[in-house]
């Protein structure tokens, strides 16, 4: 039976069906926002990407398209693998190529072909018959047209988060991949935090029972980084704080989703989204503006609030609370909080801690936990993966994963329709926020498959035979 799923129900109108008056015309626009967001022909699901194993590749060869901020740091990763050749950069920038060619170097490994000078450059590079995998770090706007592009191209393809801006791209990125049969996955780095693989173990081996809430945030003080002129080209992430709602959900969401097993076995149904005003970056904006007429465009403009909370119901009835601020002056955190019928965890604020009653367990239980249910991933490749570094050693365990699984034809832990879903969080809480907080149903990208997908493992199962590059195999 052909599923309709993209024909979900806009549930940001008001009972009525009419807009309440007062709305701003920034609402009014993103409920007036194109059919293709909302109610696109449906297509009947072509292939079935979850759990799905892409042939066996003896050597992964590399196409990286961004160097900037994140680029240069995936190819030290990736420098550090065995079994990856990185055979072309590809920047707007040649300098940036330049410096990431001395990265090669550094490692005694072949210079890679250079591709720089136009804005339109990468798509040479995804057509080279060479190439594997195209790796994305590019700003936002790009994630979806390079990865698409990719994929038509024959590679398979990751990119930062998010993986898209719109619902109308989570469906390109889905439909191109199903058709393709390219993996395309959503470079989420935090599921591969140590803390996190630790609880995602735990709750694979029932030590929280049945789990019920969820928390995740991105709470992090950017407020002087996004108006740093140096930092990002053309002040495009500034840029992206024009647009209200959870704008960058997926850090806090990710890990969540993999305990919840959602698309693998429970679905998202619903959200709600409610932000406070812009206490910060206006003010921000006509203080920078007035010693620096670079910054006069931003001033007057309509800024994301502070803090965003969004709410999501399960088709299982779980809930997961989702927070978003980039402005405020406080600690970093991601919260991670898992609460089942058995027993809780918490990561933020630090130390991480895990209850299974009033209390929280002491510094004796916390290691006897961590003995017993810290993942293998971990264990095998968890020391040298905070040697090279990535926030902490989770960046390289998520890129030596990735290598991993695609040289021994695994599924891979993150697929197409995780990006989507998680990523669909931000313009479906836009919506919701410009629409007093009513609630907005969240697509299945999956056509009902999560009903009988397997749960990710995220274990070293049929896999494991890739190895650090130098590393003596005792420690690797």
């Amino acid at each position: 039976m052909t599923t309709d799923r993209r024909n979900f129900l806009k549930k940001t109108i008001l009972g009525t069906g009419v807009l309440a008056a007062g709305l701003s015309t920034r609402a009014n626009e993103v409920n007036h926002a194109s059919p293709a967001e909302t109610n696109r022909t449906t297509t009947k699901s072509r292939f079935n990407m979850s759990g799905y194993a892409a042939p066996k590749l003896d050597k992964v060869r590399i196409g990286f398209i961004g160097l900037g901020n994140r680029g240069p740091g995936a190819v030290e990763r990736m420098s550090n693998i065995e079994g990856v050749e990185i055979v072309a950069l590809c920047d707007i920038q040649s300098e940036r190529v330049d410096k990431c060619q001395a990265i090669l170097e550094k490692h005694g490994l072949p210079k890679a072909r250079s591709y720089s000078g136009t804005k339109e450059i990468w798509k040479e590079m995804c057509q080279s018959v060479d190439l594997d995998l195209i790796y994305i770090t590019t700003p936002w706007a790009w994630h979806t047209p390079m990865a698409v592009y990719a994929m038509e191209s024959g590679k398979h393809a990751v990119s930062e988060v998010p993986a898209a801006k719109t619902i109308d791209e989570c469906w390109q990125l889905v439909e191109t991949s199903e058709r393709t049969r390219k993996h395309f996955m959503m470079l989420e780095n935090c599921c591969y935090d140590f803390f996190e693989l630790l609880t995602l173990n735990m709750a694979r081996q029932g030590y929280f029972g049945e789990i019920i809430h969820g928390e995740g945030a991105y709470i992090h003080d950017l407020l002087e980084g996004n108006f740093s002129k140096s930092k990002y080209s053309d002040m495009w992430r500034l840029k992206e704080n024009y647009r209200e709602g959870n704008i960058y959900p997926t850090h806090g969401l990710g890990p969540i989703c993999q305990i919840m097993n959602i698309n693998r076995g429970d679905q998202m149904d619903f959200l709600t989204s409610v932000s406070s005003k812009d206490f910060q970056m206006s003010a921000k904006a006509s203080e920078m503006a007035s010693t620096d007429n670079f910054y006069s465009e931003f001033v007057g403009k309509q800024f994301r609030g502070n803090m965003n909370t969004t709410t999501i119901r399960t088709i299982k009835g779980r809930t997961i609370m989702v927070q978003h601020d980039v402005t405020s002056p406080r600690p970093y955190s991601r919260i991670h909080l898992i609460s089942g019928t058995k027993g809780m965890a918490s990561k933020w604020p630090e130390p991480a801690r895990i209850s299974n009653g009033h209390g929280w367990l002491t510094e004796i239980e916390m290691k006897a936990v961590k003995e017993k249910y810290t993942p293998e991933i971990v264990t095998r490749i968890g020391e040298m993966a905070k040697r090279i570094g990535g926030h902490g050693g989770m960046d390289f365990m998520m890129d030596w994963r990735l290598i991993d699984c695609l040289r021994n034809g695994l599924p891979l832990d993150e697929n197409v329709y995780d990006a989507a879903l998680w990523s669909s969080i931000a313009p479906l809480s836009e919506k919701s926020v410009t629409n007093r907080s009513n609630s907005v149903d969240i697509p299945d990208f999956t056509n009902g498959n999560w009903k009988t997908n397997a749960p990710v493992e995220l274990t070293l199962k049929g896999g494991g035979t890739t190895e650090v590059r130098n590393a003596i195999k005792s420690k690797a």
